[in-house]
């Protein structure tokens, strides 16, 4: 499973580039507006900053909208993913875009049934809101698991993102579940790496280093 950075922030994703673990990034409007910069100024810094897939998402409410955007975003860098709403719009922008060999990411998906549609619009990815439906009562990882398993009956080739997660464990059941790539914000792909027994184990071995030099230390001046 890929891990992909939820951000528009450069620094962040420099920080987490740096791992050598980084898969790709997803973006939207909320996040790309919290940078305060020219939108399209933006953009091009991840696509250029990030190898793998870096998700760009149309803000027109129309398909015919939506297409002209689509075919920016996707012209700005051979990586780029042009993300769309499941919407009627959003899957008839997906078809048009399709055929001009663009690659597809369908997002707000809560739902099986959406995943089956945006499959068969011939989307790249299909991104489930994980931490959203558990915030309306719903079982998202339940969700993602009945999306893993439906594509895998189907054969389907569109990926499934996991998306919306909101701490560790749920990168751990999105993985278990069969998910393609699981994006999550910076705090919690930070998170991944820590562990209080890694903390006390790293203070172990310093103080029994420095314990040793010392020693050593104090043998050389007799």
């Amino acid at each position: 499973m890929k891990l992909f950075l939820d951000t528009a922030s450069l620094e962040e994703i420099r920080t987490i580039n740096a791992w050598g673990v980084l898969g790709g990034v997803t973006t939207n409007p909320t996040l790309v507006a919290r940078e305060g910069a020219s939108p399209d100024a933006v953009w091009k810094e991840i696509l250029t900053e990030v190898d793998g897939d870096v998700s760009l998402e149309v803000t027109a409410l129309d398909a015919p909208g939506m297409v002209e955007q689509g075919r920016r975003l996707a012209d700005m860098g051979p990586n780029a993913v042009v993300k769309v709403p499941m919407t009627p719009a959003g899957l008839e922008a997906a078809t048009e875009l399709r055929r001009g060999g663009i690659r597809i990411n369908v997002t707000l998906v809560f739902s099986a049934a959406q995943a089956i549609l945006a499959a068969e619009a011939g989307a790249y990815c299909v991104s489930p809101f994980l931490g959203r439906l558990d915030d309306a009562g719903a079982d998202g990882m339940e969700v993602l698991r009945g999306i893993c398993d439906l594509y895998a009956v189907q054969g389907y080739d569109t990926k499934v993102l996991a998306a919306s997660l909101r701490h560790p464990m749920h990168i751990i059941e999105s993985a278990l579940a069969g998910a393609d790539i699981a994006t999550m914000p910076f705090d919690v792909f930070t998170k991944l790496v820590k562990h209080p027994m890694t903390d006390l184990g790293l203070e172990r071995f310093a103080a029994d280093w420095q314990t040793l030099h010392t020693e050593l230390e104090g043998e050389a001046s007799t």
